[in-house]
């Protein structure tokens, strides 16, 4: 039975990174892969993004109402068709967008389709709370694997916070892609409590 992965970190802990190096090497050794992500990241239009300036267009794009396992399917089976050949492995960024429903249907094509998902998402938001595919994921994947990346003042960032015109913010809506408006900086719970006027 395959597995479905949930890999998860603040911003700037290199998840796209690492899902573009899965890719990569799923295909050095001749399997074949598929990309996706939720349409709502805008960012990088249809291709995965990575800080280091690696990109990738995305095989499909996951909308809210799209059934993830029937779309999956019919991509392996035009695959096949294409070139007789199967795919190894789904692999899903900004997985935090997911619906619940398809965090479900991801599950199902690892332990009924037999084939593995790796899900790359951030656990919270800018208020840390968690978005409904972070959450559903971190209820039902088979495995949990966090990545890590450092808050300014040298200690592990755990929260995203927002800024706007370069001042943290501290309400509005849950999503707010990161952009030319809006920048995210991934803080450790103290530098995080400290600008949000706790401490």
């Amino acid at each position: 039975m395959s597995k479905l992965y949930f890999r998860h970190g603040a911003m700037n802990s290199g998840k796209s990174t690492a899902l573009l190096q899965a890719a990569h090497n799923y295909e050095e050794r001749d399997q074949h892969v598929l990309l996706a992500k939720p349409a709502i990241d805008i960012k990088g239009e249809k291709a995965i993004t990575s800080r280091l300036g690696v990109d990738r267009e995305v095989d499909f794009l996951i909308t809210p109402e799209l059934d993830l396992r029937a779309e999956f399917a019919s991509r392996v089976a035009a695959f096949k068709k294409e070139t007789g050949k199967g795919i190894a492995c789904l692999l899903i960024d900004e997985a935090q967008f997911l619906t619940r429903d398809q965090v479900d249907q991801a599950l199902e094509i690892a332990v009924l389709d037999n084939i593995p998902v790796l899900a790359y998402g951030i656990r919270t938001d800018f208020l840390t709370n968690g978005f409904p595919g972070s959450l559903r994921l971190l209820e039902i994947a088979h495995s949990l694997e966090e990545l890590k990346t450092i808050c300014r003042c040298g200690r592990k960032a755990m929260f995203n916070a927002r800024k706007m015109d370069n001042q943290f913010v501290f309400d509005g809506e849950q999503v707010a892609i990161d952009g030319v408006n809006v920048t995210y900086e991934s803080l450790c719970p103290s530098c995080y409590l400290s600008e949000r006027g706790s401490l």
